[in-house]
Protein backbone atom coordinates (compact mmCIF):
# COMPACT_ATOMS: atom_id res chain seq x y z
CA UNK A 1 0.00 0.00 0.00
CA UNK A 2 1.25 3.31 -0.84
CA UNK A 3 0.76 6.20 2.06
CA UNK A 4 1.13 9.88 0.50
CA UNK A 5 4.39 11.98 1.85
CA UNK A 6 4.40 15.08 3.00
CA UNK A 7 3.49 17.99 0.57
CA UNK A 8 5.40 20.75 -0.84
CA UNK A 9 3.75 23.92 -1.45
CA UNK A 10 5.00 24.99 -5.14
CA UNK A 11 3.58 28.41 -6.49
CA UNK A 12 0.13 27.58 -3.95
CA UNK A 13 -0.25 24.03 -5.44
CA UNK A 14 0.38 21.26 -3.16
CA UNK A 15 2.86 18.56 -4.04
CA UNK A 16 2.30 14.70 -3.18
CA UNK A 17 5.04 12.29 -3.29
CA UNK A 18 3.61 8.64 -2.45
CA UNK A 19 6.29 6.60 0.03
CA UNK A 20 7.43 4.48 -2.77
CA UNK A 21 8.95 6.77 -5.54
CA UNK A 22 11.28 6.43 -8.14
CA UNK A 23 15.11 7.55 -8.57
CA UNK A 24 16.34 8.23 -11.88
CA UNK A 25 19.84 9.44 -13.23
CA UNK A 26 20.82 10.55 -15.76
CA UNK A 27 24.45 10.42 -16.69
CA UNK A 28 26.02 13.28 -19.22
CA UNK A 29 29.42 15.15 -19.64
CA UNK A 30 29.36 18.62 -18.87
CA UNK A 31 30.21 20.05 -22.23
CA UNK A 32 26.70 18.21 -23.86
CA UNK A 33 24.38 20.38 -25.37
CA UNK A 34 20.44 21.12 -26.32
CA UNK A 35 19.82 24.09 -27.74
CA UNK A 36 23.01 25.67 -27.43
CA UNK A 37 22.93 25.36 -23.42
CA UNK A 38 23.97 22.92 -21.13
CA UNK A 39 22.49 19.67 -21.25
CA UNK A 40 21.99 19.37 -17.76
CA UNK A 41 20.38 22.35 -17.43
CA UNK A 42 17.71 21.86 -20.09
CA UNK A 43 17.36 18.74 -18.11
CA UNK A 44 16.44 20.55 -15.02
CA UNK A 45 14.22 23.31 -16.75
CA UNK A 46 12.29 20.31 -18.75
CA UNK A 47 11.77 18.43 -15.70
CA UNK A 48 10.18 21.66 -14.18
CA UNK A 49 8.24 21.96 -16.65
CA UNK A 50 6.99 18.60 -16.76
CA UNK A 51 6.56 18.94 -12.72
CA UNK A 52 8.78 16.49 -11.49
CA UNK A 53 8.86 16.27 -7.70
CA UNK A 54 12.56 17.46 -7.88
CA UNK A 55 15.80 17.65 -9.28
CA UNK A 56 19.61 17.59 -8.36
CA UNK A 57 22.51 17.73 -10.60
CA UNK A 58 25.84 16.57 -9.37
CA UNK A 59 29.33 17.26 -11.11
CA UNK A 60 31.72 14.48 -10.92
CA UNK A 61 35.90 15.01 -10.22
CA UNK A 62 36.06 11.53 -12.42
CA UNK A 63 34.63 9.03 -14.49
CA UNK A 64 34.41 7.02 -17.67
CA UNK A 65 31.59 6.03 -19.86
CA UNK A 66 30.72 3.92 -23.08
CA UNK A 67 34.20 4.86 -24.94
CA UNK A 68 36.54 4.37 -21.90
CA UNK A 69 37.89 7.43 -21.99
CA UNK A 70 38.81 8.65 -18.23
CA UNK A 71 37.82 12.23 -17.72
CA UNK A 72 39.13 14.22 -14.55
CA UNK A 73 39.51 17.49 -13.10
CA UNK A 74 43.19 18.61 -12.69
CA UNK A 75 44.10 22.07 -11.80
CA UNK A 76 46.39 22.66 -15.26
CA UNK A 77 43.78 21.45 -17.37
CA UNK A 78 41.61 24.59 -18.36
CA UNK A 79 38.80 22.67 -20.63
CA UNK A 80 37.10 19.92 -18.81
CA UNK A 81 34.62 17.92 -19.99
CA UNK A 82 34.04 16.14 -16.29
CA UNK A 83 31.24 13.41 -15.93
CA UNK A 84 27.30 15.34 -14.37
CA UNK A 85 24.90 13.59 -12.74
CA UNK A 86 21.22 15.03 -12.92
CA UNK A 87 19.15 13.04 -10.21
CA UNK A 88 15.31 13.00 -10.71
CA UNK A 89 12.89 11.98 -7.87
CA UNK A 90 9.20 11.28 -8.31
CA UNK A 91 6.54 8.47 -8.99
CA UNK A 92 8.15 5.65 -11.62
CA UNK A 93 5.36 7.10 -13.96
CA UNK A 94 6.25 10.33 -14.02
CA UNK A 95 9.70 9.43 -14.49
CA UNK A 96 9.10 7.04 -17.46
CA UNK A 97 7.10 10.13 -19.26
CA UNK A 98 9.71 12.31 -18.73
CA UNK A 99 12.64 10.03 -20.11
CA UNK A 100 10.19 9.60 -23.01
CA UNK A 101 10.38 13.02 -23.56
CA UNK A 102 14.09 13.83 -23.00
CA UNK A 103 15.79 10.90 -24.43
CA UNK A 104 16.02 12.19 -28.01
CA UNK A 105 17.95 15.24 -26.75
CA UNK A 106 20.74 12.76 -25.26
CA UNK A 107 23.53 11.72 -27.93
CA UNK A 108 25.69 9.91 -25.24
CA UNK A 109 24.89 9.19 -22.00
CA UNK A 110 23.41 6.91 -19.50
CA UNK A 111 19.71 6.42 -17.56
CA UNK A 112 18.69 4.20 -14.96
CA UNK A 113 15.80 4.32 -12.61
CA UNK A 114 15.55 2.85 -9.16
CA UNK A 115 12.98 2.43 -6.89
CA UNK A 116 13.29 4.99 -3.76
CA UNK A 117 12.10 5.05 -0.37
CA UNK A 118 10.31 8.37 0.09
CA UNK A 119 10.91 9.25 3.65
CA UNK A 120 9.36 13.14 3.59
CA UNK A 121 8.97 15.97 0.97
CA UNK A 122 8.66 19.36 2.77
CA UNK A 123 9.65 22.78 2.03
CA UNK A 124 9.37 24.45 5.11
CA UNK A 125 7.28 27.62 5.93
Amino acid sequence: MVWPCSCLLDMGVAMVLPEEGSLLRIFIGESDKCDSQPLYVWLVRRAKEMEVAGATVLRGIMGYGRHSRVHTAKILRLSQDLPIVVELVDTREKLERYLKDIEPSIRDGLATIEKAEVRFYRGGE
